[in-house]
């Protein structure tokens, strides 16, 4: 019997650990996008400074903070704006509180060995200043106390759904949102998404201080995308790998229908729609960047193409791989893992053969939000 919506949903979280396929060794594309729209969050702590009076104690949260440096980069970041911001008013330095969230799953261990290695090495003015923290829990339900946070930050996080939307029994033939695809599937998602991303800026409202700030970084598409396109070609290739595997009996074909992907990657304009009718946040910027897909060939040279495509497509099936072997292992079992990302490493050299494919983009939105 498979795991339930929302049992499979429980094992969400990145692989932990530091080895070859773990998330805190593969999520160098995730960091890439960091150093992009780091201008960006960096410009809204300063706003939240300003706007708040420079108070003596800063909450800082990172939800769906995962495993690895990249939290590290992105705390020391809006840690280092604060003290700095201080120092430029000739202020007394604050204490800074950073609180690390995610599911209570997740790797906090490796993160806070990260973190006490980085404290370290800071200057002893920081170091009495800066506190670390770990918060076990849904950012889909309440997890701090009313009007605490000043600054929110998330990043490739809100993508992941609550649950397995309902109404999916018919989405036999893809693990997400493929074409062709029933009806119903993509007005599924979309509901889904719609509830889950509103609860998240309810409770943000009541945890967050007025003129508090939050920066959220997600997977989008194009508004002009049709809904002929594939939503996520990640998806798609992992479809078609686990669909191989039942034809060839190594697993279950009811197994394959009845496993969905918890991911919606939203348009500018459903973002858009849900934050203000939510109602609790203003606005601040929302901005959209091409990202390439990690991993692309770049050399031509005939003789070496194929081989550089194998090498890159293993590479692309480590970083697919960190981040949904918990969900696999939960719904299929131990098995299935070498098998399938074996496969899914030929599949993406197969698509990266193909050249427009080599510079294939995913779509990345920001959204800067202030608390009313």
């Amino acid at each position: 019997m498979s795991p339930s919506r929302d049992s499979l949903v429980d094992a969400l979280k990145m692989k932990g650990g530091t080895g070859d396929h773990s998330y805190a060794t593969n999520s160098h594309y995730q960091r890439s996008v960091f150093y992009e729209i780091q201008p960006l969050v960096i410009e809204n702590v300063r706003e939240m400074l300003l706007k708040n009076g420079f108070p003596g104690c800063i909450k800082v949260a990172d939800l769906g903070c995962s495993t690895g440096q990249n939290t590290v980069l992105a705390m020391s970041a809006i840690a280092y704006t604060i003290m700095e911001s201080y120092q430029q008013m000739s202020k007394n330095p604050p204490e800074i509180d950073c609180y690390l969230n995610d599911l209570p799953e997740n790797d906090f261990n490796t993160t806070f060995k990260l973190f006490h290695s980085f404290q370290e090495k800071l200057k002893p003015e920081v170091k009495g200043k800066w506190f670390v923290s770990g918060v076990p829990g849904s950012f889909y339900s309440r997890l701090f106390p009313r009007k605490s946070l000043h600054f929110v930050h998330s990043a490739f996080s809100i993508h992941w759904l609550s649950r397995i939307p309902d109404g999916l029994e018919s989405n036999t033939k893809s693990i997400h949102i493929k074409y062709p695809y029933p009806s119903n599937v993509y007005k599924s998602y979309l509901n889904q998404f719609k509830i889950d991303f509103s609860l998240f800026l309810k409770m943000r409202s009541e945890e967050v201080v007025h003129n508090g700030h939050m920066v959220l970084t997600f997977v989008g598409r194009k508004v002009s995308d049709t809904l002929s396109k594939d939503c996520f070609q990640v998806w798609s290739l992992l479809s078609d790998c686990l669909l191989d595997l039942a034809s060839e009996g190594f697993v279950n074909d009811s197994m394959v229908k009845s496993f969905n992907m918890p991911f919606y990657n939203p348009n500018e304009e459903e973002v858009r729609e849900f934050i203000l009718k939510e109602g609790s946040f203003e606005i601040t910027k929302i901005e959209k960047f091409d990202h390439v897909v990690p991993y692309k060939i770049d050399r031509e040279e005939e003789d070496e193409e194929q081989s550089l495509q194998l090498e890159a497509g293993i590479k692309h099936a480590s970083w697919a791989r960190c981040i949904t072997e918990p969900l696999l292992v939960a719904h299929f079992g131990d098995a299935i893992i070498e098998p399938v990302f074996n496969k899914y490493a030929h599949y993406m050299a197969k698509y990266l053969s193909v050249s427009n494919h080599r510079r294939n983009m995913t779509l990345v939105i920001v959204v800067s939000l202030t608390r009313k």
